[in-house]
Formats: C-alpha cells, sequence, structure tokens
C-alpha cells in the first residue's frame, strides 16, 4: 500500500514537472469549451470526439491536457433471488472390529460407533434487495495534439483516479503522459 502511494506522488511530480517544462510562448487556447454536469448519464457534454482507432489503448499517450470530467457511478435499486444455507444432519452405524491373538485363541472384538455428517446446500427462500451498479465511476481526461499531431484534438480517455488527481493538479495545455484505462468516456 505505501509503495503504491509512493509512485503515485513521484508519477504526479514528474507530470507536474513535466507540465511546466512544456508551457511555452506558442501555446494558447483555441480548444472548444465543454460544460460538465457529472450528475447526469451522459455528463451533458457539448461535443464529444472519439479517439482514433489507430491509437490504442495499451499504450502510453501524451498531449496537451485539455478538460478533466469525473463520472459517479449510477446504481438502481434492483431485486435478486435471496438463498440460504440449509444444512441436514445424517447420522450412521459404522462397525469397528479388532482382532488379537492368533490361530485358535485369537479374538475378534466388535464395536458400534455413530458417525454424523452434516449435508449444506444453498436453497432458494425469497427474493432481496440490492444495489446494482448501472455505471462504474470514470475518471476522465481530454488530451489536445495527441501524440504530437496538432489535427488530433479533444481526445478523451478513461484513466485511473492517481491520474485524475494529477491532471487536476496541472494547468490547461500542460503536457501529460498516461497510459488509459479506457476510450470510452
Amino acid at each position: 500500500m505505501f509503495k503504491r502511494l509512493v509512485t503515485a506522488a513521484v508519477t504526479a511530480v514528474l507530470i507536474a514537472g513535466l507540465g511546466a517544462c512544456s508551457r511555452g510562448g506558442d501555446v494558447h487556447d483555441e480548444g472548444t469549451q465543454h460544460s460538465v454536469d457529472a450528475g447526469r448519464d451522459g455528463g451533458g457534454v457539448a461535443e464529444e470526439s472519439r479517439p482514433d482507432p489507430a491509437t490504442t489503448t495499451d499504450a502510453s499517450v501524451f498531449g496537451l491536457r485539455d478538460e478533466v470530467r469525473h463520472l459517479a457511478a449510477r446504481t438502481t435499486r434492483a431485486t435478486r433471488p435471496h438463498t440460504t444455507k440449509k444444512c441436514t444432519t445424517t447420522t450412521r452405524r459404522v462397525k469397528h472390529t479388532t482382532s488379537t491373538g492368533s490361530g485358535t485363541k485369537r479374538r475378534t472384538r466388535t464395536s458400534y460407533s455413530t458417525e454424523q455428517s452434516k449435508n449444506c446446500k444453498q436453497v432458494r427462500s425469497g427474493t432481496e434487495t440490492y444495489t446494482r451498479v448501472v455505471r462504474p465511476e470514470r475518471w476522465c481526461v481530454s488530451l489536445d495534439n495527441l501524440d504530437g499531431d496538432a489535427t488530433h484534438d479533444d481526445v478523451w480517455y478513461r484513466v485511473s483516479k492517481t491520474t485524475y488527481d494529477a491532471a487536476i493538479g496541472t494547468d490547461r495545455h500542460a503536457r501529460m503522459d498516461f497510459t488509459p484505462t479506457g476510450s470510452d468516456c
């Protein structure tokens, strides 16, 4: 746990340092403004562009940080069959024999004991209400000049919470380099 926190802190410092180094006099804001309402399903995005299919989400991407978006998890109440564990105990009589001696002096002693065994299985017992996750929580970052190409702007990527926190801590149009977790944001 501590190792992850240290790694996240070092990553955040490196991203912030790279972002500060990449700010030059030729950087200006010409991107479109997005209004985001995180409480709605679509996020209230006025314009959204899909990433280039040639760009894979397995590889690291870089570009200039544009927008960030947090989509809260959406849940609903649902019902499912309720199951309980039902156990039955059974007993059986077990015969034990022991022999002593040999030949004509051989004696066999027989004794009996009772062994119990337990057999359990899941049995349906009505229904139960639970909270079903319709959409998991998502953290998203939009990049301009994706992989150095000035024509690829406003490309949204789903990222980890650590990368999202690092993006919030950087200035707009700061250089970011990360490995996305998905492209559907």
